[in-house]
């Protein structure tokens, strides 16, 4: 990081020294205020702090500090060295350099902060040992170490240790040495000279000539600050140049400065000749300035104090990820700094709001902004999840219980600068959400119902805006953050009530997400103790409200039980809210359940948040405060995520908005899952199943519940896993219950009109704009199918379950995946199988033939097979059945083709065991099938009639009448000829010939159509007329003359019919004259003439339509 290879920047404030009285020296660069002291002292007057965190053996004795050093330690923290030179008029050299001594910063968790992104990974500063990772996740924790290995701070402390830092001074506030790079197979040993200033225990700037450019320190620079933390013995400590000057007299001065110029005569003889000149000059600029900067002396009063962060490099950083466009980790790396950010703010230092200031200027200036919005394209889901954390840091930084007026002003400033911007990126990803101000409680009042068209589009920075107006000086809040033992058991008035419970707990009574938006910034800011607290509150007012909304729905449940319709309690969902209210919650209370009690108060060690496993056990960990006996924090989130997970809330307008509630809603029930359930957490699930519902329109899972609310299948689909061990009845209920999903149903309400804000055209055209619908209907599916598979066995709830699908489920491919579900289940291979459920897949795939039978499914076919298999399978009683019904159920094709033909084949009669009485009654029923189909589609199902009706004379017979019926009626010459073949090949050749007769009406060859697929029909039905006799050939050469004009195919046809004599191939024992027919007598003469006819019609039209070049070759 910073200016590699360069010099620090030039000292701000100039030093003189007349005495050892005020002066003014010259300062470092710095900026805002952060944790000043760290865990990790070092020297031997923090022996003590040092043994307390580990680093010495337990037992040993240490001897107290120095009054000097307690004083020298506290002045080095907070104290800029002007101002001490300012207030004391003498400073004695031994406190001067303690005060230099520990102005260096003694906490390596900073180092690493600012040398390393944050990988997941376990403890970065934790020693290279180690407990192997266990079973499966060997893997991953191998990948992780070779990562963070290549990390900075990996680096550095491996330099540290090989003993690769050398040459370390320390001259006043500037710490100065060479790191050593081992060589490598392609690079040879170099070495980096480091050079670091610092103030006030942070490092303000520093330099590097390894020539490296990132956002953050080198392992070089790590390397030397770790040397410094960890050797302070042993590094060479002189005060400021300025002071040592101040001691040389004349003489030595000269020798000094001119041994200084011998020395490094190419690089300083310039300069120092320049200087020279303007100090002889006695109106020079430098002349006019008392005293002379001093680069290794203390910060100006003026100079903030702040780490040193490369602000160029940060926004170049953010500039290249961007333009990335989400390849090669882009997005990953832009989450690693926004988590960086979060890190400086959980360690209250002031870079935070200064990074993520640069990270927001530079995303402001994303060309892709305007470009999408030019085209009216949507940016990506990721790029758009990287705006939403945006806005929330921003809404961290704003709420931060501490941040100083002028601070928050120059925030709110800045923040309605970018929103003012055209391309600065809506709150919901596409649209302008109509929400209430953050500050507002729900529900709406007297403006809720102004023209939306009015209202400015929320961006990703309103709520951030608004949240300025928030202030933390409300009595009743700072006693709830600040006290474990805020109680009131003793109230009676009404305002009393509405800030503690019946048991005397605190209540916060605030816009939920607004309130949440509090416990994220205590957190944030490093106050866990403060955000635990305020949780709390706000779960127990959630609790309380539940139950007043409770007893409300009640006193009015009769009413709104007649209307059948009930309003939105909620515009806005708790669950995929921008601010993600119940995700902090249950995130801060969850967090308590797995830190103990010391180290959960202010800042945790290393480990926090640098490598949590995610095998962690959350335990019931007793809390006293603000709790009924026997709840937990455990207790608690898991209470609270499933309050808002089943609140009733609207579904929000827009493509992401909508992907953002299905999403949120997974990962806070993976989350959950996570969670191991005993008896007190059945308890809580109990509970909240009641209240859920029991809960009116405040409930998701209520008895009456709006069109427009997001339905609860996935939720509801986690609440029946986990309660059915310990509560079926309940389980079952509360599945049924959700599976509703209103907004796919025929008929509407027509509206509520007690609600103001009430969407009126709540009609059928309206769930398109459900995006999402499809992900919906397949959690619905879903929740169906966990039913079915934990009812097997019960007929009851098998019923119950079965009438639920066909009542909710809309959807034909969902059913069917259903009914294919069910069958599987029923005929596992280990068990006998399950005969009911057998019949509810029968019922489910009877219900989807019914809802395709009119409508085009490429899955008709598979649907139609498969309803044959699973019939089979329940016995032959539901093939009868089916086959009964088939018009109900099935085209006349699909009736003909695939029912029937697979009910009588060989495979199912074996498949059924059936004996002849069995397979006689299933036969006739296929028959009437084939002949009600008939008559209805000939065209399509004849052939398939007479196939299945071969075994019964009377049936054929119908079947063949049927085909004579309709050969005038619309049968086309090719089904004609088809049907023609088939009779020839069962023995029937008059049928055939008939037949053939009948389809040569229909057909009509033109001249040039000697490819035409009719001809080998034609050919065929000449062959079967010679062979039945004279008499038949005569008939039938008068229709060929008529339909067919090529003169190659009658050509043909003659020429077979001179081969041979009529009946020649002694078919049917018929007799033949046993003489070759003539040409110039019938029938062959018509046929001879009507060959040559063609020729010259065919002569004349290729004539007529002749090209040059064909004519000249004709020629």
């Amino acid at each position: 990081m910073a200016e590699r290879g360069q010099l620090p920047h030039p000292a701000k404030r100039l030093c003189c020294r007349p005495g050892y009285g005020s002066g003014c020296r010259p300062g470092q660069r710095a900026g805002g205020s952060g944790p000043g002291g760290g865990a990790l002292c070092a020297g031997p007057s923090s022996a003590a702090a040092a043994a307390a965190l580990g680093l010495l053996p337990l037992g040993k004795t240490q001897s107290p500090e120095s009054l000097l050093d307690i004083a020298a330690r506290k002045v080095a923290e907070k104290w800029p060295f002007q101002r001490v030179e300012e207030r004391f008029e003498r400073i004695p050299e031994p406190v001067q350099r303690r005060i230099v001594y520990w102005s260096f910063p003694r906490s390596e968790r900073e180092i690493c902060m600012y040398s390393s992104f944050n990988t997941g990974a376990e403890d970065p500063t934790a020693g290279p040992g180690g407990a192997a990772a266990p079973g499966g996740a060997m893997d991953a924790a191998a990948a992780a170490a070779a990562d963070e290995n290549r990390l900075p701070f990996r680096r550095g402390i491996a330099l540290l240790d090989g003993g690769c830092v050398d040459n370390v001074l320390q001259v006043g506030f500037h710490l100065s040495g060479t790191v050593t790079e081992p060589a490598m197979q392609s690079e040879p040993e170099t070495v980096c000279n480091v050079a670091i200033s610092f103030d006030r225990c942070k490092i303000t700037s520093v330099t590097c000539s390894c020539g490296n450019k990132d956002i953050f320190y080198c392992a070089h620079v790590v390397a030397l600050s770790l040397y410094r933390i960890r050797k302070p013995d042993q590094v060479k400590l002189h005060l400021p140049i300025s002071e040592t000057l101040f001691q040389m007299n004349r003489d030595q001065l000269q020798k000094f400065v001119q041994y200084l110029i011998t020395v490094h005569h190419t690089e300083v003889l310039p300069t120092a000749q320049k200087l020279a000149d303007e100090i002889l000059s006695q109106n020079s600029e430098i002349n006019q300035v008392h005293g002379a900067p001093d680069p290794t002396a203390g910060a100006s009063i003026d100079d903030e104090n702040c780490w040193h962060l490369d602000e160029e490099q940060v926004q170049e950083q953010v500039k290249l990820f961007l333009s990335q466009g989400g390849y090669h980790g882009s997005g990953k790396q832009l989450n690693l700094l926004f988590a960086k950010v979060r890190e400086m703010l959980k360690m209250r230092d002031s870079n935070g709001a200064r990074m993520l200031t640069l990270i927001t200027e530079q995303f402001m200036a994303d060309p892709r902004l305007s470009l999408w919005r030019q085209q009216g394209t949507t940016m990506t889901d990721k790029y758009r999840q990287l705006w939403d954390e945006l806005g929330a840091l921003w809404m961290c930084i704003v709420l931060n219980p501490h941040c100083k007026l002028e601070q928050k002003s120059s925030w709110l400033k800045q923040l309605k600068k970018w929103n003012s911007v055209d391309v600065c990126p809506w709150e919901d990803g596409n649209h302008g959400n109509e929400l209430p101000n953050l500050t507002n409680a729900l529900p709406q009042g007297a403006n809720a119902n102004q023209d939306s068209s009015n209202r400015p589009h929320r961006t990703v920075f309103t709520r951030a805006i608004e949240a300025c107006d928030l202030h933390w000086q409300d009595s009743h809040l700072q006693h709830i953050i600040s006290s474990d033992l805020y109680t009131n058991y003793c109230y009676h008035d009404d305002t009393e009530n509405l800030l503690f419970d019946s048991q005397g707990w605190p209540l916060w009574h605030e816009h939920v997400p607004t309130a949440c938006a509090r416990v994220d910034a205590l957190r944030s800011h490093g106050y866990p103790r403060e955000a635990l607290r305020l949780a709390i509150a706000i779960v127990n007012t959630l609790r309380r409200q539940q139950q007043k909304q409770l007893e409300m729905f009640r006193a009015q449940k009769k009413d709104l039980l007649h209307r059948g319709v009930t309003s939105i309690t909620n515009l806005e969902g708790w669950v995929g809210h921008p601010l993600d209210p119940i995700g902090t919650l249950f995130g801060s209370l969850m967090e308590a359940c797995r830190v103990d009690d010391d180290s959960f108060h202010g800042f945790s060690d290393f480990t926090e948040n640098l490598g949590q496993c995610k095998s962690l056990e959350y335990q019931h960990l007793p809390a006293h405060k603000f709790l009924e006996e026997g709840e937990s924090y455990l207790t608690l989130a898991v209470e609270v995520a499933l309050i808002g997970l089943g609140q009733q809330r609207v579904m929000p307008d827009g493509l992401y908005a909508q992907e953002k509630v299905c999403r949120n809603e997974e990962q806070l029930i993976s989350k959950l899952q996570e969670i191991e359930l005993d008896d007190t957490l059945v308890k809580i699930f109990r509970k909240q199943a009641v209240f859920l519902l029991e809960g009116g329109p405040y409930s998701g899972l209520g008895e009456v519940i709006h069109r427009e609310s997001v339905p609860m299948h996935t939720f509801a689909k986690y609440l029946f896993t986990s309660l059915l061990p310990h509560d079926a009845e309940l389980a079952y209920k509360t599945a049924l219950r959700a599976m509703r999903l209103l907004v796919l149903e025929s008929t509407a309400p027509s509206g509520d009109l007690s609600r103001p804000h009430h969407i009126a055209s709540v009609v059928p055209n309206r769930y398109p704009r459900w995006f999402t619908l499809s992900h919906i209907e397949s959690q619905q599916c879903e929740l169906a199918s966990t039913m079915l598979t934990a009812a097997k066995g019960d007929v009851r709830r098998l019923e119950t379950v079965l009438e639920s699908i066909q009542k909710n489920i809309h959807s034909s491919s969902h059913i069917f995946k259903l009914a294919q579900d069910a069958f599987k289940i029923a005929t596992l291979m280990d068990s006998l199988p399950d005969i009911t459920l057998l019949k509810v897949s029968l019922e489910l795939g009877l219900q989807v033939m019914r809802m395709t039978l009119s409508t085009l499914n490429w899955r008709r076919r598979e649907m139609v097979r498969w309803l044959v298999t699973c019939a089979t399978e329940v016995g032959v009683y539901a093939l009868d059945s089916i086959m009964q019904n088939w018009f109900t159920l099935f085209t006349p094709t699909e009736a003909t083709s695939i029912v029937a033909t697979t009910v009588m084949s060989n495979s199912t009669i074996v498949r059924l065991h059936l004996d002849c009485h069995q397979q006689e009654k299933l036969a006739g029923s296929a028959r009437t099938l084939a002949l009600q189909c008939a008559m209805k589609d000939p065209q399509n199902c004849a052939l398939s009639a007479l196939t299945l009706c071969e075994k019964d004379h009377i049936a054929f017979e119908t079947a063949y009448q049927i085909v004579l019926d309709a050969a005038t009626a619309g049968m086309s010459y090719s089904q004609l000829f088809t049907i023609a073949r088939y009779m020839e090949h069962r023995g029937y050749p008059m049928r055939a010939y008939k037949l053939a007769t009948l389809a040569m009406t229909h057909l009509n060859l033109s001249y040039n159509q000697d490819t035409h697929p009719a001809i080998n029909d034609v050919l065929w039905a000449c062959a079967l007329s010679h062979s039945l006799g004279k008499n038949e050939l005569a008939a039938i050469i008068p229709l060929v003359v008529k339909s067919v004009k090529c003169a190659t195919v009658l050509s043909d046809i003659l020429r077979r019919c001179t081969l041979t004599t009529p009946g020649m191939v002694g078919l049917h024992g018929r007799r033949n004259s046993g003489k070759l027919m003539s040409l110039d007598k019938a029938p062959l003469r018509q046929l001879l003439d009507a060959t040559i006819g063609a020729y010259i019609n065919t002569t004349h039209s290729r004539l007529t339509h002749i090209s040059p070049r064909h004519y000249s070759e004709f020629i």
